[in-house]
């Protein structure tokens, strides 16, 4: 096992509402080796995006703790939390909305150089922002164009310099390809994946796109309304899933083989609502294998393989 660069440990984010407290983030626990790539994968609502700002503290945690090379960022403050930002970014889903439409490209990306305060004189910023340019292969010719002159491409790597501008150790990938053509996904991913060599960069993958992340993540977490269901080595995940859960997404991934003899599981039942969802199991009403001991108290994730984990009380009869 290499070196843990971040370490989340019972993370919890509720929202108060009129019915009850809303569990986005419920006691979520992994860890992530230095340089590599933990995929989050689930449903619209699971979680997904709340995780990943809550351990940025870009979204304050109700309960938990976030550990950043050992230390527990959950409590910083003031200038403790300034300087933990230049090491700690993200890279946002929507390319064009997370853009300034007032600011030109490079004023985009030497805007956190700037407040910062990591450069001084216009020659040096505007020297950093050019290279940035050239790191994600952005021309530049574009240096003074606006996000609303640039397609989806470019302007998500006119975000991916300006997560890089303050030169993090981690960064949370929040669906940054989504919005983007296919062809287009292809190049971004390939970036993203040459820029972690080349720097070496940490990455927390957040996607729905299973055929993705099986490709460009080295671990994979399934989240299910809050909580996390499983996790295990990319390669494991998909040759092996234990939990139904698991087992369902990955029957619905499309297939080009139209001859394959991949059985789709069609998840059926009523979902158990994120407002104060008691302590059964989760997905125990979507479940082909629930019985009485899921509806009392809720699995916990505990190893069952070697760096897989599961919470699942019948995961056993599940992989049959």
């Amino acid at each position: 096992m290499g070196e843990v660069l971040l370490e989340v440990k019972n993370l919890q984010k509720y929202f108060s509402t009129p019915r009850g407290m809303l569990h986005a983030v419920d006691n979520v626990s992994f860890t992530i080796e230095k340089g590599k790539t933990l995929g989050v994968v689930g449903e619209s609502g699971c979680g997904k995006t709340t995780c990943g700002r809550t351990i940025l503290r870009l979204t304050e945690p109700t309960g938990g703790q976030v550990l950043f090379e050992g230390k527990d960022v959950s409590k910083y403050k003031g200038r403790e939390l300034a300087h933990l930002r230049r090491d700690m970014q993200i890279i946002f889903q929507d390319p064009f909305s997370s853009l300034d439409p007032r600011m030109s490209v490079s004023q985009i990306i030497a805007e956190p150089i700037k407040y910062n305060k990591l450069l001084h004189g216009k020659e040096a910023i505007d020297a950093r922002v050019l290279e940035l340019m050239d790191t994600v292969g952005l021309s530049r010719r574009m240096v003074n164009s606006y996000p609303h002159e640039l397609d989806g491409g470019r302007r998500q790597r006119v975000g991916i310099a300006r997560a890089l501008a303050l030169n993090p150790k981690f960064i949370v990938c929040d669906e940054p390809v989504s919005a983007l053509d296919v062809s287009i996904q292809a190049q971004i991913l390939n970036l993203l994946d040459e820029l972690q060599d080349s720097l070496g960069l940490t990455y927390m993958f957040i996607t729905h796109d299973l055929a993705v992340v099986n490709h460009f993540a080295d671990d994979i977490a399934v989240m299910y309304l809050g909580q996390l269901v499983e996790k295990a080595p990319a390669e494991e995940l998909f040759d092996n899933p234990l939990h139904p859960y698991t087992k369902a997404l990955l029957s619905a991934i499309p297939v080009p083989d139209t001859h394959a003899k991949n059985k789709r599981i069609v998840l059926k039942g009523e979902i158990t609502s994120p407002i104060n969802p008691g302590e059964e199991c989760r997905f125990a009403k979507r479940c082909l294998y629930a019985d009485d001991c899921c509806k009392g108290k809720g699995p916990e994730l505990v190893e069952v393989k070697p760096g897989h984990f599961v919470a699942c009380h019948h995961c056993g009869i599940a992989n049959q």
